[in-house]
């Protein structure tokens, strides 16, 4: 037999790569030199790179108004399986936290399939993958009047990050309004810092839309924010993970005034948005979703396409996130319940139906990725006891 301890390192390392997470897990305990491998920094960064040519994969986070609880759903395409009602195509995902009956956890984001969450200054780590999570320190700043929160990837140090902007001001609006305090909690080190990033934060723009969740792309996460000077106008503001620095993004020319509403996705690995069209106070009749062909240049705007909703039949709607074909995720409210279906926007039609229920609210999606972080990290115990 085979004595895998004295084969060439980069040969055991490629065999591993090539292993279920669960048998990575397992095999953590044949020998301290494995487990040394298989939760180092560069195991665990090569094995997400070459999981991302893999995955046509969604987690889906939804409300189930009946228990009052939240929970999590895998769902992929089976394009070999032209039955739409099929199992396979949904998977319920064991969540290991719970919150007091009407409180659930609010979502910061995800970024590369790793979740964080928060109830107040209690931060969490959840990685669906490796089914483990922490528990974060208590950030330093408090007493704040808004606090913006993202998480996203650090490419320069290879490292997770969670951001919090907080506002010292009722009106950042205002000329002379204090800058926001911004503080990053780092995974590889284990805490948080605040930084000296409110420095460049630009004068008279403000965060739009507190409880959507930031994109992450490229080292950077990016929120929809209002530009009240001169230009009045949306505008998308970066923030960058590497040099902690602020930045501006502008959207196509005249598309886009102060009440549109917009919100910062990622389509096919490029910066995109998702702009929902309305009519006076009634419900989204329309969607487009533009995406930038070329980081940084704000005439690679491109208008990729539109949905036109009232071919659905749904009160109302929302785009929940992409799926690798091109084909859109969508939830459709209806009044009697909800569901999820995919539509292709090139044939512009449904194309299956994913399911239906009478209690679930679904508010987010994000694009799996197989991911060993936090693997190397002992898992909390505070799951499943009642927060207060």
């Amino acid at each position: 037999m085979l004595d895998l301890e004295y084969l060439p390192y980069d040969v055991l390392q490629d065999i591993l790569h090539g292993l279920p997470v669960k048998s990575l897990i397992r095999f953590r305990c044949v020998s301290k030199s494995w487990n040394s491998l298989i939760t180092s920094p560069a195991f665990i960064n090569s094995n997400l790179t070459r999981s991302h040519s893999d995955s046509n994969k969604l987690i889906v986070r939804y409300l189930d108004v009946k228990y009052q609880v939240e929970r999590y759903k895998l769902i992929y395409e089976d394009n070999d399986n032209n039955d739409s009602s099929s199992s396979e195509q949904i998977q319920d995902l064991e969540f290991p936290l719970r919150c007091s009956r009407w409180d659930y956890f609010q979502l910061v984001g995800s970024a590369n399939g790793l979740f964080c969450l928060h109830e107040g200054n209690r931060f969490i780590l959840w990685n669906p993958c490796i089914r483990k999570f922490i528990t974060l320190p208590n950030p330093s700043i408090i007493d704040v009047f808004h606090c913006y929160l993202a998480i996203g990837f650090d490419l320069r140090t290879d490292d997770y990050k969670v951001v919090r902007i907080a506002y010292q001001s009722v009106n950042v609006r205002c000329e002379g309004a204090k800058p926001p305090l911004v503080e990053v909690y780092s995974v590889s080190e284990g805490s948080w810092r605040v930084t000296s990033g409110g420095d460049s934060y630009p004068h008279r723009i403000t965060i739009r839309n507190w409880h959507c969740q930031a994109a992450s792309l490229n080292g950077a996460v990016y929120f929809t924010a209002e530009d009240w000077g001169d230009a009045q106008s949306s505008i998308v503001l970066s923030f960058d993970l590497g040099d902690e620095v602020f930045r501006l993004i502008s959207l196509p020319n005249g598309k886009f005034g102060l009440d549109a509403d917009i919100r910062t996705s990622v389509f096919n690995g490029l910066l995109s948005l998702i702009c929902y069209g309305r009519q006076f106070l009634s419900s989204v009749k329309s969607c487009s979703v533009w995406v930038m062909k070329e980081y940084g240049v704000v005439d690679s705007w491109t208008k990729q396409f539109t949905i036109d909703f009232n071919m659905l039949h749904c009160v109302d709607w929302k785009v929940l996130g992409f799926l690798n074909n091109d084909h859109v995720l969508v939830e459709k409210i209806q009044a009697y319940g909800t569901m999820l279906l995919l539509y292709d926007p090139e044939s512009q039609q449904q194309v299956k139906n994913l399911g239906f229920s009478i209690s679930a609210r679904y508010s987010y999606a994000a694009n799996y990725v197989r991911n060993l972080t936090l693997l190397d990290k002992p898992n909390d115990v505070v799951s499943k006891r009642k927060c207060r």
